[in-house]
């Protein structure tokens, strides 16, 4: 079980770190590549022929700007990909994520791209772990734990608050 995760820029690390974190919890390998899907291109198809054939799983890509990197993966492959938009900090106008986020969310027919909110790379890398539980057992397990965690935290921090 494999996650790739790719982000089209040295600078889009630091959104993309939270994808890691999420799946190592998890105990999910995966790897990560950077690299532009509109510079190196045929780089892109190579690696992502490789991942197909390490059994890559889920495809986890992160772009700002046009976000051309998740529809150019998808176009490549069957494996599901979710796309994360990017809010770039730059002076190449950029529209404070909002490019990214309808270059992934208007793909065209018959090249689909999962779209999670604006830098959440978190919920991409839970959307992943989600997809992977319906495979694997032991993913599933650890998903079911994780939510019923999260469920009695918020519980119990309501009651904290409630209003005697």
């Amino acid at each position: 079980m494999k996650v790739a995760i790719f982000f089209g820029s040295i600078s889009d690390k630091s959104i993309m770190k939270m994808t890691a974190e999420i799946l190592r919890k998890f105990n999910i390998s995966y790897k990560s590549y950077i690299i532009s899907a509109h510079r190196l291109p045929d780089t892109l198809s190579s690696i992502i022929k490789k991942i197909e054939s390490e059994g890559t799983d889920v495809i986890i890509a992160g772009a700002g700007l046009s976000a051309h990197l998740p529809g150019f993966i998808s176009s490549k492959t069957i494996l599901p990909v979710i796309g994360v938009p990017i809010h770039c900090n730059n002076n190449y106008g950029s529209l404070g994520g909002m490019d990214s986020l309808l270059s992934m969310v208007q793909m065209p027919k018959d090249v689909p791209v999962a779209t999670v909110g604006i830098n959440n790379s978190y919920n991409a890398a839970l959307f992943a772990i989600h997809i992977l539980a319906i495979k694997y057992e032991n993913v599933k397990k650890l998903l079911l734990k994780f939510r019923m965690e999260k469920k009695e935290k918020l519980i119990t921090e309501i009651k904290k608050h409630l209003l005697s």
